[in-house]
């Protein structure tokens, strides 16, 4: 009976701390239904000292004080100022509910707790959700899988640049591109080279073939498969050093052919089986992933795992290496997970990158995930 009540209790937390995404993400699991369609609204955090709990937030004002002088915050008046602090109580609020429904990691107030969840959507993300990956996509070859390392991570090996930040532009899908590139043209050259992700901005405008007004278009997002093809048509990528990033994409396409640091050979999408994620990442190098941002938008660190998150995909990453040693204060045993190295620079999660644990495609992590080979160039 006490085991009944136990579960009910927790049906019930869930469905009234949740409730369904108000944008057309798009779906890979098609088969995705009930429980999956369910998600949390929040915004992202950062800062250890920051952790919110119950009591915090009968103290919401003095949290945004220290919180506007952790992140420079300044607003233009009184009115504006209001309104932002109340958006901050309830992404307080909803730092909160995001502690109960993902135990394992901790959440809290980040440098984004100022922004709406439209707000922040559209800024900080940036997977083109109109693209699906074509039907006649590449599919990788099936690799062995018996002897994988039980604790793998390309940032050991050299193959990994330092986290960037793609600013207030929703341009994810550029430094997902870059990163699955760099981390290909150090295993085919020797060389870690940080490539420019403003070349995809201002100059890639691939579209889905089977989509024609479904285009990588800048800081309004994109697909990493369309940017590998792109980039492969271009001929290659230049260095970030001689086309810096802006952080806009009002400006004009100055991609230079003598100046390609990176150049693709071929890429394919890696199947939904997580040993095969695994073996392709230990084979081929960092891998371009695309998942749900919903709990890395409050997560400070630990191993995230709720409950609950939907598989439509909205942001773009890099699948770095994954580890056996996760721990589940609730579920109480080791949980292995993913390293993913994101975009919003390295006071975000853990220096930068974020864990989600291994396993059951947790938040679509294993939905949309492609490899890329590089061929060696010539250096100018």
């Amino acid at each position: 009976m006490a085991s009944r009540f136990a579960i009910l209790l927790l049906s019930f937390l869930l469905i009234a701390t949740s409730f369904r995404c108000s944008i057309a993400d798009a779906d890979v699991n098609e088969g995705a239904v009930g429980s999956d369609d369910l998600v949390i609204r929040q915004v992202v955090d950062h800062g250890e000292d920051e952790v919110v709990g119950e009591n915090s937030l009968l103290n919401a004002d003095h949290h945004f004080a220290i919180f506007k002088r952790k992140f420079g915050k300044t607003y233009t008046d009184k009115a504006e100022h209001d309104y932002r602090l109340s958006v901050f109580k309830a992404n307080m609020r909803r730092a909160v509910q995001h502690q109960k429904i993902d135990p394992s990691a901790v959440h809290g107030v980040t440098q984004f707790s100022d922004l709406t969840p439209r707000e922040f959507r559209s800024r900080f993300l940036g997977v083109n959700r109109r693209l699906r990956l074509p039907s006649d996509a590449h599919k990788a070859p099936i690799l062995p899988t018996n002897d994988l390392p039980a604790d793998f991570d390309w940032r050991d090996r050299g193959a990994v640049t330092a986290v960037k930040n793609q600013g207030s532009c929703g341009s994810c899908w550029s430094f997902s591109t870059t990163g699955a590139l760099e981390g290909a043209n150090f295993l085919a050259t020797g060389n870690l080279e940080s490539l420019s992700e403003q070349q995809l901005v201002d100059c890639d405008h691939e579209c889905d073939p089977e989509e024609k007004d479904s285009c990588d278009s800048g800081c309004n997002g994109g697909l990493m498969n369309s940017a590998f093809e792109y980039t492969l048509k271009a001929g290659g990528l230049m260095r970030e050093a001689d086309y810096p990033y802006t952080g806009t994409d009002r400006g004009t396409c100055k991609f230079e052919k003598t100046k390609i640091a990176a150049k693709v050979a071929n890429f394919s999408v890696v199947s939904l089986d997580e040993d095969q994620i695994a073996a392709n990442l230990v084979k081929n190098g960092p891998l371009a992933v695309a998942i749900n941002a919903a709990y890395m938008q409050t997560y400070m660190k630990g191993v995230s795992c709720p409950y609950i998150c939907t598989k439509r995909l909205d942001h773009g990453v890099l699948l770095v290496g994954y580890g056996e040693t996760g721990y589940s204060p609730i579920r109480m045993k080791e949980k292995p997970y993913w390293i993913i190295k994101n975009s919003w620079g390295p006071n975000w999660g853990e220096d930068g990158y974020y864990k989600i644990c291994r396993g059951r495609n947790i938040c679509g992590v294993d939905s949309m995930v492609s490899t890329v080979a590089a061929v060696s160039t010539t250096s100018h």
